[in-house]
């Protein structure tokens, strides 16, 4: 059962309630509890999330992020963009890893649903009735692991983390300071990703 508190504070995070936010955050529990781990506060813990950008569904990682620790500004969260609900949640120390993902039967079902419909209707969250969602939200809070998640077993991973830099430039086009790993030298100048005219 979904920590209530836990599930508050998630909610204020998210701005909104909706079912797959909680989902996220029993997906991250579920993996911490496999691997044995707390919550990270620094870097212990690094989770490739395997969502996206466009899909109904993107608000699970808001709930990973509140569950795990790992978040988007502590650059220890990476998004795979593979529009899938799953995670793979590593122990940086001990090399240890495990993927958990949704029940494809639960999620099926959850994608039939009231909330769903409304929603692909282009019905915002906060818009849609609070009896419909709490009570999707209420079931994610409340069924066993066993029916909501698949969790794989623990494996090893010798993920390599990018290391952060305090290097930096100052962008001789735009005049920015830019840390190292987004400079890009060109004509013998030190720019910017947007001043230098590449993607990335």
């Amino acid at each position: 059962m979904l920590d209530r508190n836990l599930l508050e504070l998630a909610i204020e995070f998210h701005g909104h309630k909706c079912p797959a936010m909680p989902l996220g955050i029993r997906t991250g529990l579920a993996a911490m509890k496999a691997l044995g781990v707390e919550r990270a506060k620094n870097k212990e813990l690094y989770c490739l999330c395997e969502t996206g950008f466009a899909h109904a569904t993107m608000c699970f990682v808001d709930g990973v992020q509140v569950a795990t620790g790992c978040t988007f500004g502590k650059s220890n969260l990476e998004n795979l963009d593979y529009s899938k609900n799953a995670i793979t949640l590593i122990d940086v120390q001990s090399k240890r890893a495990v993927r958990v993902f949704p029940n494809p039967e639960f999620q099926k079902k959850g994608l039939c649903s009231e909330f769903v419909k409304l929603r692909s209707q282009g019905i915002e969250p906060q818009d849609i009735e609070p009896e419909i969602v709490d009570h999707t939200v209420e079931r994610i809070a409340t069924l066993p692991d066993e029916e909501l998640l698949v969790v794989g077993k623990v494996f090893d991973m010798d993920y390599q983390l990018r290391k952060g830099t305090f290097e930096w430039h100052e962008c001789e086009g735009c005049g920015e300071v830019t840390f190292a790993h987004g400079v890009r030298i060109v004509g013998g100048k030190h720019l910017c990703i947007p001043c230098s005219g590449y993607r990335q």
